[in-house]
């Protein structure tokens, strides 16, 4: 198996995983206070063939790996009408809030079974080709869903952050707020492409993103080496 065939096999799902779970979190909260809108659409599966956006799940995300860039990606939005929740304010925070937590949950999750299979399987370099590609999955799943988590924090819409902000300021400034998810693509592009392009100080990822990503993760790996007992 050439280096960019493994490289797309323990990213692809992973990236997978990380989405379909980050979106069904959504839908499942959201159903659990009040609003149905995921169930009645039928989008609480973790079918990924549900979730996948063909572009946003593999083109972008494998395209970014390949060229060292970060890597972010996007599923189809779980349905959500905050209006049917029981209580949409507090409800819009907690609904925003499952995404992130559930990577989190599953970078834990994946921690602990990359240090179980590295005690029975040994390290990378003492294993054979199933094994790498077993380890270098879970390596992937502590990594990518650390990025996407914390990335999905950002104050910007349309990212989970943003909601999380909206629920917390005064009922004017969230209405304010809340009109600029009309914008909220070329605010991302602008964070992502454009700033950086401008000026290496302005990468925002880079200055904001990248060092909790790197301090999660060396905890989840942490982790993982105690599991694994080497």
């Amino acid at each position: 198996m050439n280096d960019t065939v493994f490289q797309a096999v323990t990213l692809i799902i992973p990236l997978i995983i990380a989405i379909v779970f980050h979106e069904v979190a959504h839908g499942w909260v959201a159903r659990a206070l009040g609003d149905p809108t995921a169930a009645e659409q039928n989008r609480l599966s973790l079918n990924p063939l549900r979730h996948v956006d063909p572009v946003g799940t593999i083109l972008v995300p494998g395209a970014l790996a390949l060229m060292k860039l970060p890597v972010f990606g996007w599923a189809k939005p779980v349905p959500v009408n905050f209006w049917r929740l029981r209580n949409p304010r507090a409800g819009m925070m907690a609904v925003a809030a499952a995404g992130p937590a559930t990577n989190f949950a599953l970078a834990a999750v994946s921690a602990v079974l990359l240090g179980l299979a590295i005690a029975a399987l040994g390290t990378p370099d003492q294993v054979g080709l199933g094994a790498r590609l077993l380890i270098a999955n879970l390596v992937n799943l502590v990594l990518i869903n650390v990025f996407i988590g914390v990335f999905n924090l950002l104050p910007i819409p349309p990212f989970d952050g943003s909601h999380i902000v909206q629920g917390l300021l005064p009922r004017d400034l969230a209405e304010a707020y809340g009109r600029l998810a009309k914008y909220g693509l070329l605010l991302v592009l602008l964070v992502i492409v454009v700033l950086p392009m401008i000026s290496p100080q302005l990468d925002l990822i880079r200055a904001v993103v990248v060092p909790p990503v790197q301090w999660l993760s060396g905890q989840f790996f942490a982790l993982a080496q105690a599991v694994s007992g080497r």
